[in-house]
């Protein structure tokens, strides 16, 4: 197994939430959204949610973030829902990604459920 590049090795989990949304933000997301969980829950740091315009479009990102942490040598320990499309979670440890379809990120509002949590900024 490859190593993590050496650049990459004290990345903080909020810079791979960064990175993630710039993943895909590349691949046109709407709405990307990072909320900051630390202070609410045990299982992650940050969760990053975004929507696409299709379920083909919601795979698409899933695989562009995949492909960009990738080529850093860092790779999700768990991916559900790739097959339907209609909602992706990618699971990088200290950050969750959901990718929704658009219809299907308002029905669950995660951002409503969350709504405690400090929104970062992409560009800081």
């Amino acid at each position: 197994m490859q190593q993590v590049k050496k650049k990459h090795r004290k990345k903080s989990s909020k810079e791979l939430a960064k990175l993630c949304a710039r993943a895909a933000l590349d691949k046109k997301a709407e709405n990307p959204v990072i909320l900051d969980v630390r202070k609410l829950c045990s299982f992650a740091d940050f969760f990053v949610i975004m929507s696409g315009r299709s379920t083909r479009h919601v795979q698409g990102l899933a695989e562009a973030i995949e492909a960009e942490l990738r080529s850093k040598r860092l790779s999700t320990s768990n991916a559900e829902g790739l097959n339907e499309g209609t909602w992706v979670l990618l699971d990088y440890n200290d950050v969750v990604v959901h990718i929704f379809y658009s219809e299907t990120r308002k029905f669950y509002d995660i951002e409503g459920l969350w709504h405690d949590a400090p929104r970062i900024p992409l560009d800081d």
